[in-house]
């Protein structure tokens, strides 16, 4: 018997056109576009194989090896949404080896699928959203107009009082959908889950055991109180609440393990922080712990989470380190053969700068051109002003730290700075930076290398 394989129209694009996607977004770093666009498709291609071969087919997790800002992070978030994959960015030095206090890598995996959960339903919501205002429409007009017994009664004679109380009830529907009852205050029920109270607060969600999770879900009675609210406010309330009533919550939960096993992504980031030579004493028993903890999760495993248990033999694990002081080869022998693609990524230039600022769709410059814009005012960047503040960014990482395409945006504030204060005063306003104006307000800044260190 064949099991349901889940479409995605990204997922059957060619690595080709996924690179060229990922580069409306991301300048350069074509190695690790490719190697990227290489995993997605790999997963398309492992669901057209036969059950039996494709059980053995893994997915071939990478580590990307790059400084600080020039685009690791992107790159996997970006990926993600594009495929609509459930996707995390989790810190390796957030997590400790089992029997310390701390998270343990588990809840990396519990956490993807409470995200993917969450991605599911409201896919589900908008399928029913039609469905739902209806319902909500109609709870509003019970609630402006109550229906007593007597009404009932009248209603069912079909009596003059009946039409009456019908046309009163539409011309209400008619108020309700041109928002003109926005303001108007009326009861709804809210139910909120009481919040576990003493030790279990303390413990944190995340370290309970799926079961116990459960059991303190079913013995925590849930609350229900009224509340008067404006018919804005209510609206929401009420469709959420439909919403819960309409959507088939065993089949959401098959779908969203389903999602998370065959297309989740997980972004272990300063894995390179892990990376040390063995010793016996000292912190680093705690890195070579959560390395082994990491093993099985990244080598397949199942992990018990509140939605059921899920196998991490599919997930797709990116890893992004900088790797300064140590090298990938530091890290346990089986954990680097977890990880067998390696990618470097390539350090940003003047000239990459220059591209950032302006070839991405939603590029910096173009950010503060619409932020301002709100304000009335109209900005307009030169190309040599382009060109400076790409020179003062790359001069700043030669300089003090380099911490990639992130300091065009400390650049940037500071250059913005000035006509972000003011642009609720001068609306109406052109206001044209070039090659001088970049100058006059940062020049101070990139002669004085001890300020910059604080400043930028």
């Amino acid at each position: 018997m064949l099991r349901p394989r889940l479409t995605n129209p990204m997922e059957e694009k060619t690595p080709k056109e996924i690179v060229e996607a990922l580069d409306r977004y991301i300048v350069g770093q074509h190695a690790a576009k490719r190697a990227a666009a290489v995993a997605i498709r790999n997963r398309w291609r492992r669901r057209q194989l036969p059950d039996a071969m494709r059980d053995e087919v893994s997915p071939a997790n990478m580590i990307l090896i790059g400084p600080t800002g020039v685009g690791k992070t992107e790159i996997a978030r970006r990926l993600a949404s594009l495929v609509n994959a459930p996707f995390i960015k989790v810190e390796a030095t957030k997590y400790t080896e089992v029997g310390y206090h701390g998270r343990d890598v588990e809840s990396m995996v519990r956490d993807l699928v409470e995200l993917a959960f969450h991605m599911v339903r409201k896919e589900q919501t908008l399928v029913l959203k039609i469905e739902a205002e209806r319902r909500s429409e109609e709870q509003l007009l019970d609630a402006l107009l109550p229906v007593s017994e007597y009404d009932r009664s009248v209603q069912d004679a079909d009596s003059d009082a009946a039409a009456r109380r019908h046309r009163n009830r539409e011309k209400f529907r008619t108020q309700l959908q041109a928002g003109e009852l926005d303001d108007r205050m009326v009861e709804v029920s809210v139910t909120t889950k009481a919040a576990p109270v003493g030790m279990m607060a303390t413990l944190g969600v995340d370290q309970m055991d799926a079961g116990v999770q459960s059991m303190l879900e079913s013995i925590i009675p849930a609350q229900t109180k009224t509340r008067s609210v404006p018919i804005r406010e209510a609206r929401k309330i009420i469709f959420e609440q439909q919403c819960d009533e309409l959507i088939d919550k065993e089949k959401v939960t098959e779908m969203a393990l389903r999602r998370c096993e065959n297309s989740g992504i997980i972004f272990l980031d300063e894995l390179d922080k892990l990376a040390a030579p063995e010793r016996a004493h000292g912190p680093d028993i705690s890195r070579q712990g959560v390395q082994r903890d990491l093993l099985p999760i990244i080598e397949g495993c199942t992990v018990s989470t509140r939605y059921g248990t899920i196998r991490t033999d599919f997930l797709l694990f990116i890893a992004a380190g900088a790797f300064h002081d140590c090298k990938p080869s530091d890290l346990m022998p089986e954990l680097q053969g977890r990880l067998p693609v390696r990618v470097e990524l390539e350090d940003l230039t003047r000239d990459d700068f220059i591209r950032i600022l302006t070839d991405p769709e939603n590029a910096l410059t173009k950010q503060h051109v619409a932020l301002l814009g709100t304000e009335g005012v109209k900005i307009e960047f030169s190309k040599d002003a382009i060109v400076a503040v790409a020179d003062m960014a790359a001069k700043l990482n030669q300089t003090t730290e380099n911490i990639g395409a992130r300091r065009l945006v400390t650049v940037m504030e500071r250059l913005m700075e000035e006509i972000s204060f003011t642009a609720t005063d001068r609306s109406g306003d052109t206001i044209k930076i070039d090659a001088g104006y970049v100058t006059e307000q940062l020049s101070a800044i990139c002669e004085d290398s001890d300020l910059s260190r604080f400043i930028l």
